[in-house]
């Protein structure tokens, strides 16, 4: 699929059977943009009247190698042709591997296999916990964890209850209790929520869902000190920001920090099923025993095989190294359209970036579906911001493309 090839036409996104409208039947929790989509192949994805698209979302960074990459789908056909799931019940061939290679990809003592991002994060708090009362000697029931605002780390009946946007927690209460919130960059407030019960700071070391935001310089190099002066364990959300996005194996190695625990997940799937890990000190997840936590699909073959042809691409560093190329050209480009007052602010590092409009010149949403129009697909978030997030393997001439058509459409 190229860029050449694409015409200009008008989707419909009616679903029309004879003279009758169909009536969907599927739960209304996302505002999707109007498009089928029926097939894929690295950055470019066709719809189901046979038109091209360019993805610039990635599937929320799940797809950093691109649509159906051959080693990855090569991988899963190959696995499924053996075995595919046995429960931790049993042990099976490619569980020590994975663990093994993914230990050395992260530098870290000890994996902990789950299947979605929010079970990463879940798990993440728990062994916090866990570890807080048999080793920091947290009074029961008693441990804090420390988190920012404007975060984003899942939607589950506890990681809402603590986020700070109103459209993921209104209505769901009551919340879990444990969690105090403080500014996102303001290591100072983090430094004073912590006392004698807090076990662990809870982070995203760049901020996905609230539209790429970085933190201040010598930030999260403060927090890290902050956490050991205090014997907090720091956990780092690198669900979105992890695995080459950033021009960097994760995003924590921009700013030289070693997190105690890792949360990992959308990339690591390769963008062909739900994998995700806990990584990090074997004293910590090591409080964890039989019984104390599980998962039935956590660490099945399958998973495991794509997750090793995941962690393969990535050892060689070549699509860090793209996405630190790719990702300087993409910046001077979005600077350039802040510059001449297109934008209202454009930030991120790597192959992301988050984009505001001037709320006179419309929506994230209504600039995303004049993208649509132009064969680009992107996705708003939070009223006037985008988020770019091309797959990692995009060639410079593809992503120059969008550009060009991100441009026409804000002007």
């Amino acid at each position: 699929m190229t860029a050449e090839n694409l015409v200009t036409t008008t989707h419909n996104p009616s679903e029309v059977i004879g003279d009758d409208v169909h009536v969907s039947h599927l739960a209304h929790n996302y505002h999707p943009l109007p498009i089928t989509l029926t097939s894929g192949e690295g950055a470019w994805v066709r719809d189901d009247a046979g038109r091209e698209y360019l993805d610039l979302l990635a599937g929320y960074s799940a797809l950093n190698f691109g649509h159906r990459h051959p080693a990855l789908t090569a991988a899963a056909h190959a696995q499924l042709d053996r075995i595919t799931l046995t429960s931790r019940a049993f042990g099976h061939d490619l569980l020590e591997p994975f663990a093994d290679k993914l230990a050395a990809l992260t530098g870290t003592e000890m994996v902990l296999p789950m299947n979605t991002g929010a079970e990463a994060v879940e798990t993440g708090i728990k062994a916090a916990r866990k570890w807080g009362y048999d080793v920091k000697g947290v009074p029961a029931d008693r441990a804090t964890i420390v988190v920012a605002g404007g975060n984003f780390h899942g939607r589950t009946t506890t990681l809402i209850s603590l986020s700070t946007d109103d459209d993921a927690r209104r209505g769901f209460g009551p919340y879990t209790p444990g969690f105090r919130v403080v500014p996102f960059g303001d290591a100072d407030a983090l430094a004073a929520a912590i006392d004698e019960t807090t076990v662990a700071v809870l982070l995203e070391p760049i901020q996905g869902e609230s539209g790429v935001v970085m933190p201040p310089a010598g930030y999260l190099t403060t927090v890290r000190a902050t956490c050991d002066a205090a014997n907090v364990l720091l956990i780092a959300d690198e669900i979105q920001s992890g695995l080459g996005r950033t021009g960097t194996t994760f995003a924590c190695d921009l700013y030289g920090v070693r997190p105690d625990l890792m949360l990992l997940g959308k990339a690591l799937g390769g963008g062909i099923l739900p994998v995700s890990a806990v990584v990090g000190r074997a004293d910590v997840l090591g409080v964890l025993t039989p019984g104390t936590h599980g998962s039935t699909f956590g660490g099945n073959p399958l998973s495991c095989a794509v997750g090793i042809a995941v962690i393969e691409l990535l050892e060689a560093g070549e699509y860090q190294a793209r996405a630190q190329t790719l990702g300087a050209h993409l910046h001077s480009r979005l600077d350039a359209l802040v510059a001449d007052g297109s934008l209202a602010a454009s930030r991120g590092v790597g192959l992301w970036a988050g984009i505001d409009l001037d709320p006179a010149r419309g929506t994230g949403r209504e600039l995303c579906e004049r993208l649509l129009e132009r064969r680009v697909l992107a996705k708003d978030t939070h009223g006037a911001t985008i988020r770019l997030a091309p797959p990692l393997m995009i060639s410079k001439d593809d992503l120059d493309w969008s550009l060009d058509q991100l441009t026409d459409a804000l002007r």
